[in-house]
């Protein structure tokens, strides 16, 4: 097998020896990355996602189980095999890093056969399941693309009742589309958030008229009832096991969420924030100062922009918003493609 087709495997302990152990066993057969700390390795996943992650659990700072919980918790990481290579193999640690996303274990001392095996073995399902889910992806295409339809009409509904046009929720999604290219996403999870984006604001349906459509500034008690629509989104679509539903109720939840700590609902702060949360909200609001309304003008590309270096760190994701930048070009295309004449 040439070096261009090896997959990738990240291994991730704290002891270099160990360390030393694992990339004997597999160079051979893999591109084997190594790093020393749990910090740096869900910065090394996020970044260059690998093909399987061996992780030890006793580690200092954050352990192996927490690495696997926020790896599984990410978009970009959330289906990357991990196994667990440590000395703390009783059945309580077993059955605990099953609950938290991770495929086997395999125990210290280290027999290179029994790694080899283990991460074949895990590597081959991992690609069986990429073709699966492929497969069923075509095959339940016509369902999908029925469900999408309701959703964008249920994104547009929401639109129109906020004074709003249809063609907002069509130009943020695509933004968030190229904005999620950009952080890592992989092309069928940039495409899942497209799709769920037009849900952000779904619950604004249950927001009073005379509130939503006030030309006004908004009275305390008045903005307290504003600030409940996440949650009516959340209530309006449902719990379901489509992984499409449950995005686009994560995004109705968190996209006014602030890096800060300062936004709402349940005012949360950087990375606890979900990244689809976090996309989202650049998107949306970039949108709507671009925009113009029969209430407001139009803000300029260059005053947008301004605004959002400004609040970066504050409102936004200080690390999104430098990538949103970088894909100006495509979002300025949309923009275009699909402007709206008053």
């Amino acid at each position: 097998m040439s070096g261009s087709n090896k997959q990738t495997v990240l291994v991730v302990d704290d002891t270099p020896a160990n360390i030393d152990v694992l990339v004997g066993i597999l160079k051979d057969e893999y591109i084997v990355k190594a790093v020393l700390n749990g910090s740096t390795a869900l910065e090394l996943a996020r970044k260059s996602p690998p093909d399987i992650i061996l992780l030890d659990v006793m580690m200092p700072e954050i352990d192996g189980y927490e690495v696997c919980r926020r790896l599984k918790a990410d978009l970009v990481t959330r289906n990357i095999p991990i196994i667990f290579v440590t000395a703390k193999i009783e059945v309580d640690d077993e059955i605990r890093g099953f609950e938290l996303g991770a495929v086997d274990y395999i125990g210290k001392p280290l027999s290179p056969p029994i790694v080899k095996a283990r991460v074949k073995t895990q590597l081959a399902l991992y690609d069986q399941n990429r073709e699966l889910d492929k497969k069923v992806r075509q095959s339940t295409d016509e369902i999908i693309k029925t469900r999408l339809k309701i959703i964008q009409r249920l994104g547009k509904a929401a639109e129109f009742k906020d004074n709003e046009t249809g063609l907002h929720v069509i130009r943020m999604s695509k933004y968030s589309y190229f904005l999620g290219r950009e952080a890592g996403l992989s092309e069928s999870d940039a495409e899942l958030l497209m799709n769920a984006a037009p849900m952000h604001d779904v619950g604004k349906i249950g927001i009073p008229d005379n509130i939503l459509k006030k030309p006004g500034k908004l009275t305390d008690e008045e903005f307290a009832i504003m600030k409940e629509h996440p949650q009516i989104g959340v209530e309006m679509i449902g719990e379901d096991e489509s992984e499409l539903l449950k995005l686009a109720s994560e995004v109705a939840l968190t996209h006014h969420e602030k890096w800060n700590g300062c936004g709402y609902p349940n005012r949360l702060s950087g990375e606890d924030i979900p990244l689809s949360g976090r996309i989202v909200a650049i998107a949306d609001v970039f949108d709507a100062l671009t925009s113009e309304r029969p209430y407001k003008r139009a803000w300029s590309v260059e005053e947008s922009i301004a605004l959002l270096e400004k609040e970066s760190g504050q409102h936004f994701d200080p690390n999104l918003i430098p990538l949103f930048l970088k894909v100006m070009p495509e979002i300025l295309k949309v923009k275009e493609e699909y402007k709206e004449d008053f």
